[in-house]
């Protein structure tokens, strides 16, 4: 310990100072680039999260002692990469993320002895509400939705029940298709007993209404995608036709189709006056005969059977009549026509060519036009393509053009060999690119600062010309030693005078030198210099 005291008080106050700033700077250094280097990688939990849903995550993590990091605002949650799955399905069986509203889990904690009737009502209602939210949310490019239901009750002594209806609010993606925004109301109306999709109205987060509620709109969506329908699918026709003449890539279509969207009902009768039926026939005959007896009335004349014995040859009128009648049917037709929604008006049709390239005489590819007999007969080729009627306007044009040069995209090179097969994402080739520059920096501040100080301290501070006690050490001519008192100087013969003037030289140029280093080191350490100086002075003359 006295040792290392004198040590430390032979360096000065400066140079410890220096040297535990340098310390304090390196172990913080090294200190960050471990806890760098340890802490491990973070990755996506889950986002888009409610306020509810990220506190349940987060109190559940907090319980298993797993770090986390919170970003936009508790929307999302990170945790350790090698941890997601884990926690993904240890959450799921905890029911979390519950998707930001109530479901039918709500009667799993409640107690229904002592619930009211009414307060059952308005949990059914906002579990029905919570489950439809999280379905429509299970739509793509729907990201939140919220759903208000309105079922009314019928009211005493009425016999008409209000109709219910139901209002969402969603935030999305870009923007909802036609068929997406019927799909939603139709989900509604089926989940809801007595909810017609017509009483379904959907406002986005911009206050944009996509639909509301009104009968003639969903008829309108009909047949605007059955109009999209019709057109996408002659484009696609026509354009499989024309690129199968001009090339791949070599045409462009568009296609307009005029629909007529009125239901009309037509019923028309028809009678055939050559077309009789009979359908009923009725005969009747009547006759009558009368006796000669003057008019006389008498009661042997009224009675049956009476013969006038008296005038056997008395004449008799008689009189015959007979009717028929015949009814015939006559022929009728019954037409009932009815034209569904949905007819063709009227087509256009628009078909921009490219042309044909071929070599010139340099053999450069130059662009030429089309000839009009090709054009012609593209043209014949779309008309009978689309049913092509000019009693109803159809047209179509065919225009040969030169397209404009894409501009050119270098193909994407997939990875292959061990790249390939590794699959680096970004973050993990961010994360090798930063762990390489720590240990780069590591490397530099260990060559550059550390190994050098440590050189410079721990190094012995000797002064050249000194020997080891601080006396200064005998001068000779550099010949072999002679036998006496050592330090004693050498005699040289006669026959090595040359020799020693060259070697007197050279021990000059060597004292010049070791003068002006010990004037140097002097300099640089003047509390060792003193110290030696101090020393030759206290020793005794000899």
């Amino acid at each position: 310990m006295q040792g290392l005291v004198t040590f430390l008080r032979g360096l000065g106050a400066s140079r410890l100072m220096a040297m535990i700033a340098v310390t304090t700077a390196l172990i913080a250094f090294f200190g960050f680039v471990i806890m760098r280097v340890t802490t491990p990688q973070m990755t996506t939990l889950f986002t888009d999260l409610s306020a509810e849903d990220s506190s349940g995550i987060i109190k559940d993590l907090e319980r298993q002692a797993i770090p986390f990091e919170i970003r936009n605002e508790g929307a999302v949650i990170m945790v350790p990469k090698d941890k997601v799955t884990r926690l993904r399905m240890k959450l799921a069986e905890g029911g979390l993320p519950k998707g930001g509203g109530v479901g039918y889990e709500i009667f799993d904690k409640s107690d229904a002895l002592g619930t009211t009737s009414f307060v059952q009502n308005i949990n059914h209602l906002r579990a029905l509400e919570g489950e439809l939210a999280r379905t429509i949310r299970a739509i793509d490019r729907i990201q939140a939705a919220r759903v208000h239901l309105v079922l009314p009750e019928r009211p005493l002594f009425s016999r008409e029940t209000p109709e219910p209806s139901a209002s969402i609010v969603v935030r999305v993606r870009g923007s909802l298709e036609p068929q997406q925004i019927r799909a939603v109301r139709h989900v509604v109306a089926s989940a809801v007993n007595g909810l017609k999709p017509q009483r379904v109205s959907i406002v986005d987060e911009a206050g944009r209404l996509l639909a509301d509620g009104a009968t003639n709109d969903a008829d309108n969506a009909i047949g605007d995608e059955r109009r999209a329908g019709f057109e996408k699918r002659m484009r696609n026709e026509i354009e499989a036709i024309v690129s199968s003449v001009v090339g791949a890539g070599r045409a462009r279509v568009q296609l307009s189709a005029d629909f007529d969207y009125n239901k009309i009902t037509q019923t028309s009768d028809k009678f055939d006056p050559e077309g009789r039926v009979l359908r009923s026939s009725q005969t009747r005959e009547e006759s009558s005969a009368s006796a000669g007896d003057n008019g006389q009335v008498t009661v042997n004349n009224e009675l049956p059977g009476n013969q006038n014995k008296d005038n056997p040859a008395v004449a008799r009128d008689q009189s015959k009549k007979s009717e028929e009648t015949n009814n015939y049917e006559i022929s009728r037709t019954t037409k009932t026509e009815v034209t569904e929604v949905g007819r063709v008006n009227r087509i256009s049709v628009a078909v921009l060519v490219d042309g044909a390239y071929v070599k010139n005489e340099k053999g450069e590819m130059v662009y030429q036009d089309r000839s009009k007999e090709q054009l012609d007969r593209i043209a014949a080729l779309v008309r009978s393509a689309i049913g092509f009627d000019q009693k109803r306007g159809d047209q179509v044009e065919v225009v040969n053009l030169k397209f404009a040069e894409p501009p050119v995209v270098p193909p994407v090179v997939e990875p292959t060999g061990l790249l390939g097969m590794l699959q680096f994402t970004k973050d993990d080739v961010m994360y090798v690119i930063e762990l390489g520059v720590m240990m780069l920096l590591g490397l530099v501040v260990l060559f550059m600062v550390i190994r050098p100080l440590v050189k410079r301290i721990l190094a012995s501070e000797v002064v050249p010309g000194l020997t080891g006690d601080g006396s200064v050490p005998a001068l000779t001519d550099g010949s072999a030693p002679a036998e006496g008192a050592p330090g004693q100087s050498l005699v040289p013969g006669p026959n090595a005078t040359a020799a020693l003037i060259d070697v007197a030289q050279v021990q000059g140029q060597v004292h010049a030198q070791s003068v002006h280093r010990v004037g140097e080191l002097a300099e640089r350490n003047p509390n060792e210099t003193a110290t030696i100086v101090r020393q030759w002075l206290t020793e005794p003359a000899t």
